[in-house]
């Protein structure tokens, strides 16, 4: 049988159906060099320098996570966030309320300090655009 049909047949006689399946998840380095890719191809240049910055200190700072469920769910949301970029589909989004909740408050403090960062850049290149002219 050739390998098609009988990932279409072990889907339906686990009761599945044709549901999709879960996504697997990337190796880590797979996923940090598909997120420096999708920067480079889908982002402006200022947000590209700041998303790979960004994308660099995270993954250096779970380098030495040894909790399961925490690197899975790390390599989860970038390989969500890697799918977003690629799509285009991030544009105008807000983040899901049910996500904040779930932040402790070291990560709400990141995420003030990533709006920050994000509002200091426009600022500059807004100040920037005013001296040219």
């Amino acid at each position: 049988m050739r390998p098609s049909l009988r990932l279409m047949a072990a889907a339906m006689q686990s009761g599945n159906s044709l549901k999709p399946t879960p996504m697997a998840l990337l190796p880590p380095i797979y996923l940090y060099r598909r997120l420096l890719r999708a920067h480079r191809k889908h982002l402006p240049a200022e947000m590209r320098l700041l998303g790979d910055e960004y994308v660099k200190a995270e993954f250096r700072a779970h380098r030495s996570v040894e909790n399961p469920v925490h690197l899975i769910g790390f390599l989860t949301e970038w390989q969500l966030y890697a799918q977003k970029i690629e799509g285009d589909s991030w544009l105008g989004e807000k983040l899901d309320e049910g996500k904040i909740q779930k932040m402790s408050d070291e990560q709400i403090g990141q995420l003030y300090e990533l709006m920050k960062a994000i509002q200091k850049r426009g600022t500059e290149g807004d100040e920037g655009g005013e001296e040219s002219t």
